[in-house]
């Protein structure tokens, strides 16, 4: 699952890069014979009655799509449950990451919580402190928003140089769901915050007591307190029967099990600052409060995990860009290593801090390509390169690598993860 070979350059994989490419493809598409006896002759699907709706009351997917499934890198934490999982985008379409499907992130293992006996409490610089069960948190107007939750770290063993061989392990820290919830303004609004409390401090009721402090201006924004995902609860990996959502900023702080809320003066710094995510910069300084989420984009499909199978011809290249601080209006591609940009084709909804599709169509000729893909957020920002980010922050930090990722697309189909700038 890792490739720790030496980073290839430009010039080595340039001479044989594909260049032909357009905005549709032109090739002709290689058809199954019309004898072909799975169509022509009676199939035993065909023949016997399957299951009936009560064999499965809650669905499946199909035994075929059995490989299709979060994956772990054994070797990059110590114990599993203080560890990751990974979406598996390269095998996913649209914008909507299925709730089995999820990546993971703990820090004690998933609680277990009977939402009977779940409480949030918010105490603190308030002018009434309040305990609410799951019942009173329903009784508040609810919302649904579709928001990205990434990893700070996704992406983070690339910093050096191409590490793992595929997108979900390079990107996978990453899923895009339909949030519902109750605004955290609400919340905080029946509490009444002080005017002297300006952060809060968010708790969970997992065994590692995950803690997080947050600007009151963030909350009072558009932070959820939420308990479903995709129309269903939250899955107990996911927070059940309660979690933060912190739109477009780091997941660290989208703190799961969610018990207490506490209004302060200013952020906490004891426990919490231990384990604080921080930037490292190359002369030892730390970048402080790096919260939001840059933009980003990956090529799902052609990558190392989806190899090409039908061989040159009419070709489909997708992927998918997301942005902390809006939409992304663009995304442009590249076969060759960046020496050639063509402007992807947008598809599906473009919400606010939300995963976007993109598609690009050419005929593939069957020679060596370099693809990439650059992101353009709604505020102007455009996706750097590796070497543009290393270049400003040195390559101390494992945490927010937003940089231009590439894959070498062989002849024989096969792709892998290489380093070109």
């Amino acid at each position: 699952m890792s490739d720790n070979k030496p980073s290839a350059t430009r010039r080595q994989f340039l001479g044989g890069a594909a260049l032909a490419a357009g905005a549709a493809a032109t090739g002709k598409l290689v058809h199954a014979q019309a004898a072909d006896p799975l169509i022509t002759e009676l199939q035993p699907w065909q023949q016997f009655l399957g299951p009936g709706v009560d064999a499965a009351p809650y669905g499946m997917p199909s035994p075929f799509e059995s490989h299709v499934v979060r994956r772990n890198v054994p070797w990059l934490t110590a114990d599993s449950v203080s560890s990751v999982n990974f979406t598996p985008l390269h095998e996913m379409e649209g914008i909507i990451t299925p709730n089995g499907l999820a990546f993971e992130r703990h820090h004690g293992g998933v609680a277990e919580i009977d939402p009977a006996d779940h409480r949030l409490m918010i105490n603190g610089l308030v002018d009434t402190q309040m305990v609410f069960t799951m019942q009173d948190l329903m009784r508040f107007p609810r919302e649904n928003r579709t928001y990205f939750l990434e990893c700070a770290a996704n992406s983070g063993m690339e910093w050096r140089g191409a590490q793992l061989n595929g997108c979900q392990f390079t990107h996978g820290m990453i899923h895009n769901v339909v949030y519902t919830g109750v605004p955290l303004r609400l919340l905080l609004e029946e509490a009444g915050v002080q005017t002297n409390g300006t952060w809060l401090l968010a708790e969970g009721a997992d065994a590692s007591a995950m803690t997080r402090s947050i600007p009151m201006e963030k909350c009072l924004d558009d932070c959820l307190v939420a308990t479903h995902m995709n129309g269903e609860r939250l899955r107990p990996e996911q927070g059940y029967p309660l979690r933060l959502v912190v739109p477009g900023w780091e997941g660290n702080m989208w703190v799961k099990w969610l018990r207490r809320l506490e209004v302060g003066d200013q952020p906490w710094h004891h426990r919490e600052e231990t384990s604080k995510y921080t930037d490292l910069l190359a002369n030892g300084d730390a970048r402080r409060f790096t919260w939001v989420m840059d933009a980003k984009s990956v090529i799902t499909n052609p990558s190392p995990q989806a190899p090409i199978l039908h061989g040159p011809g009419p070709t489909v290249l997708t992927g998918v860009a997301w942005s902390g601080r809006g939409t992304i209006p663009r995304v442009d591609v590249t076969l060759d290593g960046g020496m050639n940009w063509h402007q992807a084709r947008m598809s599906g909804p473009s919400f606010d801090k939300s995963m976007h599709r993109f598609y690009f169509e050419f005929d593939w000729d069957g020679s060596e390509l370099l693809l990439q893909s650059r992101a353009h957020d709604s505020t102007g920002y455009v996706q750097p390169t590796k070497d543009q980010l290393r270049e400003i922050r040195g390559e101390n930090s494992i945490y927010h690598n937003n940089g231009i990722q590439t894959w070498l697309v062989r002849e024989n189909g096969e792709s892998e993860n290489v380093e070109v700038g």
